[in-house]
């Protein structure tokens, strides 16, 4: 059996990508930005915030979680959720070192 396309990259190569791949639709930046403003909150908060349907902001949730920029928590019969401080803190690693390299280069 051949080797999938990610094979050929580095894990963190592979590891941006599907961070950047879930950010990568506006309903999960507003998600993103709802949870930073507020730090916890239960998937109906969410969905009373943005205009979609609780099965979409469901799925997005979803996503956001696949990728490690959000942690939820059952309390009850409810999952409470927050952002994951070390996936940010991987994006903050990976675009520091881009803009340090870029700051000192010159483009033809």
């Amino acid at each position: 059996m051949g080797a999938t396309k990610t094979d050929h990259f580095t894990d963190q190569q592979n590891r941006i990508a599907v961070i950047a791949k879930a950010l990568g639709h506006p309903a999960r930046i507003a998600i993103i930005e709802y949870l930073l403003k507020v730090n916890t909150c239960i998937c109906g908060d969410i969905v009373n915030e943005l205009p979609l349907a609780q099965a979409t902001v469901s799925q997005h949730l979803k996503e956001l979680k696949n990728a490690g920029l959000i942690k939820g928590n059952i309390e009850g019969t409810s999952i409470c959720y927050c952002i994951d401080e070390k996936t940010f803190g991987i994006l903050k690693d990976y675009f520091s070192n881009i803009i340090l390299t870029t700051t000192n280069q010159k483009c033809c």
